[in-house]
């Protein structure tokens, strides 16, 4: 049985729109998810690359702006028309409820997608814990234990270590699939998953021009 590593935040936009059809996906070839929340802005920035705050405008107006209204259509996704009013809050909360559930299986790909489709479809704080335990009692959990399992350290320890074994594997964002060891970055890169899940894709000795003189 194949497996799919998934590195995600909690609170990402693409996630979210490439959640029902990576459900779909692992389905249809029987593959398991391999759920691997992590803190985002580390791993952005221990690549390398520019965490939101400091990008430009026309950059963020672009990412929040049409590109997420057109993949909403494109994968029949709903989502609020505009920036999540808490999309700047903490969001280990929530990922500690998924850690807590385990690390693959239907009940954590529950919790995950509930998760991110609260947020982008409802506007939900996921710092909110209030919010977070009738989201986990909707589920069918006993949300006071659940909340108290993804706040203890235990499960904060493997929320950051998800962010290392991001980092030891290339991610650079959200969402990034990892299928024996090919990096898949981005759910508009979920066709090219699917199609190696079957017809894995040539490797190629790529590699930069050689310098003249």
């Amino acid at each position: 049985m194949p497996e799919i590593t998934y590195f995600y935040s909690a609170h990402s936009a693409f996630a979210y729109l490439g959640s029902a059809r990576l459900s779909q996906i692992c389905a249809s070839h029987g593959a398991t998810l391999i759920h691997r929340p992590i803190p985002l802005s580390p791993v952005v920035e221990a690549q390398g690359s520019l965490p939101f705050r400091d990008r430009t405008q026309a950059h963020v107006d672009y990412f929040f702006g049409r590109e997420i209204e057109r993949w909403a259509q494109w994968r029949s996704a709903p989502v609020v028309p505009f920036r999540p009013t808490y999309h700047d809050a903490d969001y280990s909360l929530a990922s500690g409820m998924i850690i807590a559930l385990g690390d693959r299986g239907a009940t954590v790909d529950a919790m995950a997608h509930a998760v991110l489709q609260a947020h982008w479809r409802d506007d939900a704080d996921l710092s909110d814990v209030g919010t977070m335990a009738a989201l986990a009692e909707n589920l069918g959990h006993d949300a006071e234990q659940l909340i108290a399992q993804a706040q203890s350290d235990e499960v904060m320890a493997r929320y950051h270590q998800n962010g290392q074994a991001a980092l030891a594997a290339s991610v650079f964002g959200s969402p990034t699939y990892v299928l024996n060891g090919e990096v898949f970055y981005g759910q508009d890169r979920l066709e090219m998953l699917e199609r190696a899940l079957t017809h894995p894709f040539a490797a190629t000795n790529w590699r930069n021009p050689p310098v003249n003189g």
